[in-house]
């Protein structure tokens, strides 16, 4: 009776590639993130209102606030045209104000 012997798996071949697919993955995360900030006209802030504003967003807590955001968001993406950037004017109308309601001490970047 003689052995068959397989052939050894190529570890470092396979650790390559899914190194490569998570580059991939990340370089896309960044470029819908982006698509994002000019599909919502957000690319009209100064960047460090932008920042500011993420930040803000990231470290709230409040309940309320960000299921008001969800809202707001998931009517931006149902009225949204598929596969199209939506520039600053036609943005969705529904939904709560996009500072949650809150009013910046140093007013709009965005001139009226």
């Amino acid at each position: 009776m003689e052995t068959v012997m397989r052939k050894p798996r190529d570890f470092d071949a396979e650790l390559k590639a899914l190194d490569e697919r998570a580059r991939n993955l990340k370089q896309r995360k960044v470029q819908q993130l982006g698509d994002l900030v000019i599909a919502t006209g957000a690319d009209a802030l100064d960047i460090e209102v932008l920042a500011g504003a993420l930040l803000d967003a990231a470290n709230r807590n409040d309940l309320t606030i960000r299921e008001e955001w969800r809202r707001a968001g998931d009517a931006f993406f149902r009225d949204a045209p598929r596969g199209a950037a939506r520039g600053p004017h036609s943005r969705a109308r529904s939904g709560p104000p996009r500072d949650g309601g809150a009013q910046s001490s140093a007013g709009d970047a965005r001139p009226s």
